[in-house]
This record gives structure tokens, C-alpha cells and sequence, in this order.
């Protein structure tokens, strides 16, 4: 959809009451207002226990109907109140992107005794000690569920590597052996081989593993209506699996099936290479621009603004970018930390919801607030201020002026359909003006800010030309004069 807006629709520290769904169903009038245009939700089946965000993950099939782990319900609610959320979500003609978390299993019914061997934990290449027999919890039986919707059952040759012998009591990563086993090569070589992460980690090569994935995925897109995946943990699964999954997902579902992986690596060279191993099937976030926002943060003396958008999807491969600005696993407490400082979240999300390139992500946490603490009313009356300018104004060909290490604008020339000229400045030091020519059809006009930071009018000259103003550490978002949003 033309200048859509992703909405994270969760964040990492959301109470365990299973409350969710119906308290997100609130909120859906004003996210559709603001210029949301698509939902991604937490993983929604059942994970280990109700505490658990979902991402260790036990029953796929499980979408809380099933009296597993401790309850019928996920941390976030029913099945029922899921489909009712998707439905409503649908009412407004939004879609609904769901999280696909398949890497790994967590919560096994029982452990199981096979040969395996224990591995460095910094180069996974590197074998410790002999290969004897350990005991890891790889047997997902799903007594709750029985047979229901699928009687796949999984045991230790459906998975690499586990990080526990009950046996012995060890904890450390162990690589299971067995015919035609071993590392996953198609992932990042980070840590000599990234295929384990945590838990039971998936054998993706398994021709079972591989033919059950993608039955449940065919079940979970039709029981739930979905429009598209959002993908975890991409980095540590094999692209060959990846490149095969999701042909087969747009085979059977169609090319407008949406998918968006997870890679999370600073690096654009790698990124760009994977997209190339799967064949460019996924969209990615934007893993570099976040940590160049973040730096912009930390360090405003010292960044160069007009380096922003430097070893960035959105620079390389601009129709694969999802943009943003913080998520689950960047907030406060997590151990991919690093939050974009308050001051400068509002200059953060114009940065990708008023620039032509990229598909931009709104996090829950910037707009609802995080672990209770609800958001702070400034940043959010600034998110929806920037997203209904991105829904009504912020159309047509870009014109950089990329004028110093502290002080960036750019204007957007409008088309057929929405004529009217934006102009955004950024200054991440002292108050500065940045001129911009929005053409001679604009001479004699009157410019306002619609952020609101600056009170004061600017007046286009005959030639088309607006000397465009910005306060300290400040975003200005210049338009004529009394246009409604």
C-alpha cells in the first residue's frame, strides 16, 4: 500500500493476563487514524508458559485452545479473542502480520538419550571432548492437543543441537549426531557457525522437518486469515531451507503474501548477501540504520547526520528496507539494548516515515509505553503528528540538502494526487536554516510547521526559494499554511 506504516503491535514486558487481544482491539480505530496500515503481533501459540513473550516457542498448533503448559490461553489471550482481533483488524481494512518463529523448539514433554557432542561456545566449529551419550529435551509428544490439526511428533533427529544433558546436568551447546547431521551451513558464520541459538534448534535440512513446516505454515495462514510472516532469527537458519519455504509460501498463497525477516546483523555486505542467497524473497529490517539512529542518539557532537542513512538497507536495497527506529529486543533490559534516546525519537521517526524510501515500523513501546510505564505524551503526540504527514503529504520525488554534519533536510515535491510540498529539517546542534527550492509556483506562500516546535512563518520568495528553519536538537516540518491533517 502506497506510504504504509507497519505497526509493532507488542512489547517485550506486556502483562501475562491474557488480556491482550481485546485491550488491542481498543486501540484499532486510532491506528487506523493515524495511517497504520498493517498489524505485526507477537508470536500467538503456545510457548513455554504464560510468562513467556513466545518466542520459546512448544506447539505450533496450539493458538490457545489446547491445556498445555499451565493453561488453555498464550500470555496473550485465547484462540477465539485471537480471531476476533484478526477480524477486526480486517474490518479496517488493515492487515496482520504474524511472528513465525522457527528455529527452535522450547518446552519439550520429556528428554531423550542419543549421541552428541559438546562444542566450543564461541566457535560452534570447534568439537570439546568426545562424542558420548547425553540426555536433551527433544520430545514434544503435545498430550493437551493429541492428534488435533496434526500428528507430527518431534524427536532428537528433527533437531541440531541442544544446550542441556540431563544426564550429567551440563549446560553447554552440544551438536547431536547422526547420518547425514551437522551445523546448518547456510547461516552466519558469527561464531564460526550461528545455526544454534537456543533451545532444541531445528534441524532444517531434516526432509521431514522441512515437509511439516510447511504444512503447519499453509495451516496457520488459513486458520487465521493472515496477510503475512514476520520472520525471527533469520541469521541462524540455513538459506537454503529459507529460499525453498518461502517460494513455496508465494506458490500457494500468491506474490502479495507478505514476508519480513529478522537478520540481525550492523553489517550491510551481509545482509545484501543474504538477500542475494534467498534470492531477495524477504523484506529485512533495517538493522544498520537502527544502530546508525542510535548513535545519532548517544553521540550528537559527534555524528554526522549527513552519514544517516550510510551502511543501510535503505541506502542499498531501498525496496527491501523496513525501517525503524526501536523494537522488542532493542528496548531497555533486553540483551540487544540500544534504545534511541527520548530527544531525539521524534527526529528518529521522521527520518523513516517522511523519506520516500523504505517501509516504515511503528514499536508499541514508543507509542503505548513499555513494562507499565506508559509512553510520554510529547513522543507520542509527535509519532502520530509524523504519521498522519506520511498518510496525507509525503508523496512524490525527493530532494536531499544534506548541509553539515549536524544540521539535514530534504523536500518532498508532491504528485498529481497530493501537490503539496514538505519540507523537513533536522538538527541534531544549534538552531539553523536550511534554504530549499519548492518552486516558483509556490512564490508569496506562507509556511508553517506542523510538528508545532516552531511557531514562527516562512514566506517563499519569487524565485521559489524558503530559508527553512530548525530549532536546537529540533525537527521542523515545513507545509503551507493551513492545510488540515
Amino acid at each position: 500500500m502506497k506510504n504504509g506504516i507497519l505497526f509493532q503491535a507488542f512489547e517485550w514486558y506486556l502483562p501475562d493476563d491474557g488480556g491482550y487481544y481485546d485491550d488491542l482491539c481498543l486501540k484499532l480505530d486510532e491506528l487506523k487514524e493515524m495511517g497504520v496500515t498493517a498489524l505485526w503481533l507477537p508470536p500467538v501459540y503456545k510457548a513455554t508458559g504464560v510468562n513467556d513473550v513466545g518466542y520459546g516457542s512448544y506447539d505450533l498448533y496450539d493458538l490457545g485452545e489446547f491445556d498445555q503448559k499451565g493453561s488453555v490461553r498464550t500470555k496473550y489471550g485465547t484462540k477465539e479473542q485471537l480471531k476476533h482481533l484478526i477480524s477486526e483488524i480486517h474490518k479496517r481494512e488493515m492487515s496482520v502480520y504474524a511472528d513465525v518463529v522457527l528455529n527452535h523448539k522450547a518446552g519439550a514433554d520429556r528428554a531423550e538419550k542419543f549421541q552428541a557432542v559438546m562444542v566450543d561456545e564461541n566457535d560452534r566449529n570447534r568439537e570439546v571432548g568426545d562424542v558420548h551419550e547425553i540426555a536433551g529435551w527433544t520430545g514434544f509428544d503435545f498430550p493437551g492437543r493429541g492428534d488435533t490439526y496434526s500428528k507430527f511428533k518431534w524427536h532428537h533427529e528433527h533437531f541440531s543441537g541442544v544446550d542441556f544433558d540431563n544426564l550429567t546436568g551440563t549446560k553447554a551447546i552440544f551438536r547431536i549426531i547422526g547420518d547425514n547431521k551437522g551445523w546448518n551451513l547456510g547461516v552466519s558464520t558469527e561464531k564460526g557457525n550461528f545455526d544454534y541459538l537456543m533451545f532444541a534448534d531445528l534441524d532444517l535440512a531434516h526432509p521431514d522437518v522441512k515437509e511439516e513446516l510447511k504444512i503447519w505454515a499453509l495451516w496457520f495462514i488459513d486458520e487465521l486469515g493472515l496477510d503475512g510472516f514476520r520472520m525471527d532469527a533469520l541469521k541462524h537458519m540455513d538459506q537454503a531451507f529459507l529460499e525453498e519455504f518461502f517460494n513455496f509460501i508465494r506458490q500457494e498463497k500468491g506474490e502479495d503474501f507478505y514476508v519480513l525477516g529478522e537478520y540481525w546483523i550492523k553489517s550491510e555486505e551481509e545482509n545484501s548477501d543474504f538477500l542475494d542467497k534467498i534470492n531477495y524473497r524477504s523484506q529485512l529490517f533495517d538493522v544498520g540504520l537502527h544502530f546508525n539512529l542510535f548513535e545519532a542518539s548517544k553521540n550528537s557532537a559527534g555524528f554526522d547526520l549527513r552519514q544517516v542513512f550510510d551502511g543501510s538497507l535503505l541506502k542499498s536495497h531501498p525496496a527491501l528496507s523496513v525501517t525503524f527506529v526501536d523494537n522488542h529486543d532493542s528496548q531497555t533490559g533486553q540483551a540487544l539494548e540500544s534504545w534511541v534516546e527520548p530527544w531525539f525519537k521524534e527526529s528518529a521517526y521522521a527520518l523513516i516515515l517522511l523519506r520516500q524510501e523504505g517501509y516504515p515500523c511503528i514499536f508499541y513501546g514508543d507509542y503505548y509505553g513499555t513494562n507499565g510505564e506508559p509512553a510520554p505524551d510529547f513522543i507520542r503526540e509527535k509519532i502520530t503528528c509524523l504519521s498522519k504527514l506520511r498518510k496525507n503529504f509525503a508523496f512524490g520525488a525527493q530532494d536531499d540538502y544534506f548541509q553539515s554534519p549536524t544540521c539535514i533536510g530534504w523536500l518532498r515535491q508532491g504528485d498529481d494526487e497530493h501537490p503539496n510540498k514538505m519540507a523537513a529539517v533536522i538538527s541534531t546542534g544549534d538552531a539553523d536554516t536550511i534554504g530549499m527550492s519548492v518552486g516558483q509556483g509556490e512564490a508569496g506562500k506562507v509556511y508553517a510547521d506542523y510538528t508545532g516546535n516552531s511557531e514562527n512563518k516562512i514566506t517563499i520568495d519569487e524565485e521559489g526559494w524558503g530559508a527553512f528553519e530548525v530549532g536546537p536538537g529540533s525537527i521542523s516540518v515545513w507545509m503551507e499554511d493551513g492545510l488540515e491533517l
